[in-house]
């Protein structure tokens, strides 16, 4: 196929090319930093297009001759809503009329957990949930959503949990407090968790690309085993050969923390996922959801086991000086 992916050098980006090269795909990828495209180890074979969500012109010659969009970037941290929505809602409307207007057969937009919003321990969700996110992030993804579903071509929507694996600096500050032998947890720890390895979500959202099945739905894409955030951080600990000490921070000392980061960071002009509104996330009694509809309807396994996937990335940040 020929393919268009924007964020193409971020996390999850960057495992989806790698596979979609495996495939032997025609790839072309906007970036909005090429030298990472070399870092990546890309060659001539993926074409570079140079630009970010606000480029018109970049955005139609990424999807001119593309069959298949798969929209990745987004913002996962701004200073504001209005930051979030210009991303992440006003973004993807212009990389859909790009792709509307190119002819493009199937759009695959990569969404968020986020959206369908937080659940209790024991009871993951699926895709009959409404959305309800708690978030700013949430919220801006949920407004991109409502979009996509009102563009005439095919499209299909995929909410991943949390995502890890190499080239993640998301759960890299995890990773580098459990080798110091010492990790804060919001909450007593007992949050439960989907996860997700990066290079099983770039085989899911392939799947949904390639299957008729899936057109116009919205799927998760989870390991069906969820976690706890206090065994994740030990399990982390074992992939980097430490036994972390783990130090629970109540709720009011979080909310308190949350306050004072978020704001110091909106005075200095910069942003930070550790803010007041990412509150009802991190102290969220569980982030859990099911991937049996995506199972379903293309037969996709997440295949990676945790503590394998949790080794590998510690490795790799090893490899490359991170860790």
């Amino acid at each position: 196929m020929n393919v268009f992916v924007t964020g193409g050098t971020g996390f999850v980006g960057a495992h989806l090319v790698k596979a979609l090269r495996a495939r032997g795909d025609s790839v072309t990828a906007l970036v909005r930093r090429p030298a990472l495209a070399a870092q990546l180890g890309w060659g001539p074979e993926v074409r570079l297009v140079r630009g970010d969500l606000d480029d018109e012109h970049a955005l139609r010659d990424g999807c001119t001759g593309a069959e298949l969009v798969f929209h990745v970037a987004g913002k996962i941290v701004a200073r504001s809503a209005a930051e979030f929505m210009a991303t992440n809602r006003d973004g993807t409307a212009n990389v859909l009329e790009a792709a509307r207007d190119a002819g493009v057969r199937r759009f695959v937009h990569i969404s968020s957990l986020a959206v369908a919003g937080p659940t209790t321990p024991g009871h993951p969700i699926d895709e009959a949930r409404p959305p309800a996110p708690v978030t700013q992030y949430g919220r801006s993804k949920l407004a991109a959503e409502v979009l996509v579903r009102a563009m005439p071509m095919e499209w299909t929507i995929v909410r991943p949990p949390v995502v890890y694996g190499e080239w993640d600096r998301g759960t890299l500050t995890v990773f580098r407090l459990a080798r110091r032998g010492l990790v804060p947890v919001f909450g007593d720890g007992s949050q439960e968790l989907s996860v997700i390895h990066a290079e099983d979500l770039a085989r899911a959202l392939i799947a949904v690309a390639v299957s008729k099945a899936t057109a116009g739905r919205v799927y998760f894409a989870t390991h069906p085993e969820p976690i706890t955030s206090r065994a994740f951080v030990r399990r982390i600990g074992q992939a980097v050969g430490t036994t972390p000490r783990i130090i629970p921070m109540p709720p009011l000392v979080v909310r308190g923390v949350l306050w004072v980061t978020g704001t110091l960071a909106h005075m200095a002009g910069r942003t930070t996922l550790l803010s007041a509104d990412k509150g009802n996330e991190y102290l969220a009694p569980a982030w859990t959801c099911l991937g049996d509809a995506l199972t379903r309807d293309t037969g996709w396994r997440a295949e990676i086991e945790l503590e394998t996937g949790l080794r590998r990335a510690a490795n790799w940040y090893r490899e490359v000086g991170w860790l």
